[in-house]
């Protein structure tokens, strides 16, 4: 008997094809790619100029025999990030983004001065964009996704920051008497006499030479040091900029205290305090935009510390520890109650409640069982789980959070854009229009037209040496960013604070933005005879014997009131209606209405307060001791106290509000009914959550979206923030807003 022949296992390659221009092209490559060993089949489309590849043939084959023909096949587009070291202003990012986008195979290049960073698209050589950034006076390194904190960055950016903060305080100290000596003269008549009383006019020029040249020389040396190369290499900078105006203020002024015969009767003027104060605003420019770029990676620092630095893990039959970062596919990781899960993965054994706020912003934690999924940096909560890591490094939802992140820090304001696209040309027209001043001055000036011309020259490069229009935009937005991040807010990238300002429609995500974000107890009302606190103590007696969240809530409102449980004996947990034991000889008995039907109770006494639980959204459980019904108790999430004035602080600016949630629309309504709320989106799924914002702004307009959770950022339209220095949503009860 002859045995039938196994059919081959195919692979289908898509390959991009660049060159073809006709009909005959197209059979060219066919022909190529078919006569390579282990094509099956070759389909070439020249619309799309692409083929279509079916077999068991290598890529790299495929390439070379399209190459062969005279094609060519592009390298598949990659995104790469780079750190660049050396940047001080918006010139700067135009001219490294200018250097960048002039490699071959970049097609977009994205620098961003507050994290220092730059991300290429393209098939670019990572090699060439380092060649491009140092070639235009920078320094730079590629740079992959963080596992782990990046404390030479950290440690660097400190260094700068303390050396940043000393010249300053040295500059302002030196530049103070340097301000005080000649503009009080002319503001404070007092100190001009005390002035020439005291210290003359020359003692007074040659002072504020000493100070001045102090601070050119000393905390101002790092501007001449990177300026002056710069304009040697014909690409001035900000650094530039402050190099020639205050080199030719302090120069000017040097020549007017020492040999001022050889300028111009009536100009031998000093300009040292305009040098001294230049180089001390530009560096206290410089601190606040160190502080930023601190700022800014302290949201990366936090997240990347929710993966715990260590994992157990079952390897050759023993548990060992080990960095997280060493974890690999198919590991079997071990879990203790409250430790954080190092990675993604999927339950093999044990169970346990898993608290997934973080991610999902909802406060309950969730029961795990073998096979259920886990995500890294969630917190495991009561019982012990072995899982089998499904993802580990780059690839975890952590890390591609992380990467969320970095990409939205990297994104600018339209407005900065505009900003950085002038100040590449503002330096240069700077120093264009003092070099036309000098020889308009020369040419059409008065004798001696020289003199008169350095003066002049030097005047224009004084007045526009500070440049704000390079401060400004970056400052307003750390004050903007800065101070969301104070009240809790961080926005999910930099375009959303410029685009506030057309807002007409605000949707919200109900549990832990409007909500606390953690189950509580919240209402409970006790039948005559049946005292409130002794009815609570027997009821957390019971629950604090489950590891459910709700009895959780119940047992944590007995303890917040000071009652002492006793111990609960006999526990035992009814399927579907509740639960029961003795407390202290005592029978207790807690479940929903069926539960105690079963028992022969008649809750109709308390028909009215359930009616209110349930408009209000909320679930009711009974309590029954030593068979007599005793209580009605409900545990929700309750709303935040400053929620209603957030609100109606929202309607105050004409905006309308909606929730957005994927709880049951009766709670959501409840909810919405007291805080007045214009529209409910109910029982929305979390992939559903995109098409829903896009429904509401075709509806509204302009839209905003704010929610808790690390989750509610990347399932937006536009998946990116900027997150400054507001608190880490470590834990739930620490929830920043998201917008």
């Amino acid at each position: 008997m002859t045995a039938a022949p196994q059919p081959h296992s195919f692979d289908t390659i898509d390959l991009p094809v660049v060159g073809m221009t006709c009909a005959s092209c197209v059979g060219r490559v066919e022909r190529a790619l078919k006569e390579v060993p282990g094509v099956a089949s070759a389909s070439v489309n020249l619309a799309t100029e692409r083929a279509t590849v079916t077999g068991t043939a290598p890529r790299a084959a495929l390439v070379a025999a399209i190459e062969d023909a005279g094609y060519d096949v592009p390298a598949a587009p990659t995104s790469l990030d780079l750190a660049i070291e050396g940047m001080t202003c918006a010139s700067c990012v135009a001219r490294v983004e200018k250097a960048l986008l002039a490699v071959p195979g970049v097609t977009s290049a994205n620098v961003n001065l507050a994290t220092e960073r730059a991300t290429v698209q393209g098939a670019a050589d990572p090699a060439a964009l380092v060649a491009a950034i140092e070639d235009a006076g920078y320094d730079a390194r590629p740079i992959r996704a963080q596992a782990a904190p990046d404390t030479e960055a950290d440690a660097r950016r400190e260094v700068e920051r303390r050396a940043l903060r000393r010249d300053l305080l040295v500059a302002a100290a030196l530049t103070l008497p340097v301000f005080v000596l000649e503009m009080g003269s002319h503001f404070i008549p007092a100190i001009h006499a005390f002035v020439m009383n005291t210290l003359g006019m020359q003692t007074s020029r040659i002072l504020q030479f000493v100070l001045t040249s102090f601070v050119l020389f000393g905390p101002g040396l790092r501007f001449l040091r990177k300026g002056l190369p710069a304009l040697g290499r014909l690409a001035p900078d900000m650094n530039s900029l402050v190099a020639v105006g205050t080199l030719a203020a302090w120069t000017y002024s040097t020549v007017a205290t020492f040999a001022p015969r050889v300028l111009p009767a009536g100009t031998a003027n000093v300009y040292f305090e305009a040098a001294a104060v230049i180089v001390t605003l530009i560096l206290l420019g410089r601190t606040l935009e160190a502080r930023a770029k601190g700022r800014t990676s302290e949201a990366i620092r936090r997240l990347l510390h929710l993966q715990p630095p260590t994992a157990r893990v079952r390897r050759d039959g023993a548990v060992t520890e080990i960095p997280a970062a060493d974890l690999r596919p198919d590991d079997l990781v071990e879990v203790r109650p409250g430790e954080r899960i190092p990675t993604d993965g999927e339950v093999t054994e044990g169970g346990s409640f898993v608290d997934e706020s973080m991610i999902t912003g909802e406060p309950i934690p969730v029961e795990k069982g073998p096979g259920a999924r886990v995500t890294g940096g969630t917190v495991n909560r009561t019982g012990a789980f072995t899982f089998r890591a499904t993802a580990v490094g780059g690839d975890t939802v952590l890390s591609q959070i992380i990467r969320l992140v970095e990409q939205a820090q990297g994104s600018k304001l339209p407005i900065q854009a505009l900003v950085d696209r002038v100040t590449l040309w503002f330096v240069p027209a700077v120093m264009a229009a003092a070099a036309l001043t000098f020889l308009v001055w020369l040419v059409l000036g008065p004798d001696p037209a020289l003199t008169f011309a350095l003066v002049n020259g030097v005047a224009v490069l004084i007045i526009a040496c500070p440049c704000a229009m390079g401060l400004a935009t970056p400052t307003s937005i750390m004050v903007g960013t800065g101070r969301g991040a104070e009240l809790g807010v961080l926005f999910r990238n930099g375009e959303a604070l410029q685009s506030l300002r057309d807002v007409r429609a605000v949707a919200l995500d109900k549990t832990g933005t409007l909500t606390e974000g953690k189950p509580a107890l919240t209402d409970l009302e006790t039948a005559p005879g049946f005292d409130r606190d002794a009815t609570l103590a027997a009821v957390a007696a019971v629950e604090a014997r489950s590891e459910h969240p709700i009895a959780r809530a119940i047992a944590e409102a007995a303890e917040a009131r000071g009652l002492t449980l006793a111990a609960a004996e006999g526990f035992a947990s009814v399927t579907g209606m509740g639960v029961r034991a003795e407390v202290n000889g005592q029978r207790v008995e807690i479940g929903a209405d069926r539960f105690m039907a079963s028992l022969g109770l008649d809750v109709s006494p308390f028909a009215a307060t359930a009616q209110r639980l349930a408009d209000e959204g909320k679930s009711p459980l009974y309590a029954a001791l030593d068979g007599r019904l005793a209580a009605i108790l409900a545990v929700a999430d309750p709303i935040k106290p400053t929620t209603p004035a957030a609100i109606a602080a929202l309607h105050a600016l004409g905006l309308k509000v909606a929730v957005v949630t994927g709880d049951n629309r009766r709670t959501a309504e409840a909810i919405a009914r007291r805080l007045h709320i214009d529209e409910v989106v109910a029982e929305v799924l979390p992939e559903g959550k995109v098409d829903t914002i896009k429904r509401l702004k075709a509806q509204h307009g302009a839209l905003a979206y704010v929610g808790d959770g690390i989750n509610d950022a990347p399932r937006s339209p536009r998946p990116t923030w900027a997150s400054p220095s507001a608190p880490a949503p470590t834990s739930p009860s620490n929830p920043p807003m998201w917008c």
